[in-house]
């Protein structure tokens, strides 16, 4: 159960599982809301609040410290943009460059290589204030791809192109590569993006695939290969990583990027890069209350399958959040019917939905709900509001005895924005 916050800014802890409800564990939080000024302009507040993940997959304790530390550095590019003015879809693109910058996640550096050793990225973007929408897919030679994502977003938002042609919102492979060096986005050589881990974990997998297939003599040698395939893909690979971010204007923003599955397929696009799978953004309008942003993480076929992002993001729109994406990741993934011969249903999301509330005053009239959910084994977040000196970080694990895909996790909070107007304004 989701309780509303006092004026403080602490914040509720939940926490559930498909199977039984589990303690809750506080955590803390607080909101800011400064003030820029200008001379031709009415002062607005800066600030607002991030909350990032590194992944639905298997996160051991030997490099929690390491995944707990990109999501704080995450966190606070995102909060530093915040707080010079940005809105939401900047501040979100920030923190995704952090997150593909880190050899230790599976985006950008030290991405996954694929069957032919080559390294391909998807990402996306999504502007809940004017609804544009921005991916690339399988692209090769980019560093940052969701930098590619969101130049296609801001080109969209200028409108048509000469002679009348709409402009592109998805673009994958080749094309993608090229249009991101014209646009000014600089090449990365992919021998420079793989990182040792990914290096040997490609070795490591193709002796493994090359062993399969001199054993394969019979049906029974077919079934041992596909059964150690997928727990090569399992959830130790799913490490796709995203953000969602709001802004003190109430705009949403959320992104995710991903160097898809361990050995895929050549040209093969996972669900960072579709529309509704990887991401989602909306801000309130006439039919819905509250604003939403989902980032996604997994099994890329079972998010695309169920387009859980936007399936999360209309389940927010029920009165109880926790509840209702309760309800969503079992009914729409673990359960749905388009997943049905799936032994296990491997993924995971992160929340943020906010309002306004009439009843409070000018200077807190902001409600914002935070969750993630996984059904992978963890799912490492981090969070931070424009008035926390760092990030807080978490790793969220299924309970000690319930099985991967089969069950999931639930956490998260809500608190309220408060504005703190300043004597002089940011430089």
């Amino acid at each position: 159960m989701i309780g509303v916050l006092s004026n403080a800014g602490v914040m509720e802890g939940i926490t559930n599982s498909a199977e039984e409800q589990q303690p809750s564990t506080p955590l803390s939080n607080s909101w800011s809301n400064k003030q820029e000024s200008s001379k031709n302009e009415k002062p607005k507040p800066v600030g607002g609040f991030v909350l990032v993940h590194a992944g639905a997959g298997y996160h051991s304790e030997s490099k929690a410290k390491e995944y707990k530390h990109v999501c704080k550095r995450a966190c606070q590019r995102a909060v530093d943009r915040l707080k010079a003015g940005a809105l939401a879809v900047e501040a979100v693109t920030a923190a995704l460059v952090e997150l593909e910058d880190s050899p230790f996640t599976n985006a950008g550096m030290g991405s996954n290589l694929n069957l032919s050793g080559g390294i391909e990225c998807d990402a996306s973007i999504m502007d809940g204030k004017s609804l544009h929408y921005g991916a690339v897919g399988a692209i090769s030679g980019i560093k940052n791809p969701v930098l590619v994502a969101n130049r296609l977003l801001s080109e969209a938002q200028r409108g048509k192109l000469s002679a009348g042609r709409i402009p592109p919102c998805f673009l994958v492979g080749r094309g993608a590569h090229d249009w991101a060096v014209s646009h000014g986005i600089p090449p990365c050589p992919s021998e420079k993006m793989a990182t040792k881990f990914s290096l040997s974990a490609y070795k490591r997998n193709k002796r493994k695939m090359e062993l399969a297939e001199k054993l394969d003599t019979g049906h029974n040698q077919t079934k041992k290969r596909r059964q150690s395939c997928e727990n090569e893909n399992g959830s130790g690979c799913l490490d796709t990583v995203g953000a969602v971010v709001v802004d003190l204007e109430g705009n949403v923003a959320a992104a995710v990027s991903s160097g898809g599955l361990a050995m895929k397929h050549p040209g093969r696009v996972g669900q960072a890069a579709h529309y509704g799978c990887g991401c989602w953004a909306e801000n309130t309008c006439n039919m819905n209350p509250y604003s939403t942003a989902v980032s996604t993480s997994g099994c890329g076929e079972h998010l695309i399958r169920t387009m859980l992002a936007r399936e999360c993001s209309t389940a927010m729109q029920s009165e109880d959040a926790h509840q209702a994406l309760l309800e969503a990741m079992q009914n729409k993934f673990i359960s749905s019917p388009f997943l049905a011969s799936e032994d296990r249903v491997l993924g995971g999301v992160i929340v943020l939905r906010c309002c306004r509330c009439v009843e409070a005053p000018p200077s807190q009239n902001i409600q914002v709900e935070f969750l993630w959910s996984h059904t992978t084994e963890s799912m490492c977040v981090g969070y931070m509001s424009a008035q926390d000196s760092k990030a807080k970080t978490h790793i969220s694990r299924l309970p000690p005895g319930t099985v991967p895909g089969q069950c999931l996790a639930i956490e998260g909070g809500v608190c309220r924005l408060s504005v703190v107007e300043l004597d002089t304004p940011l430089p």
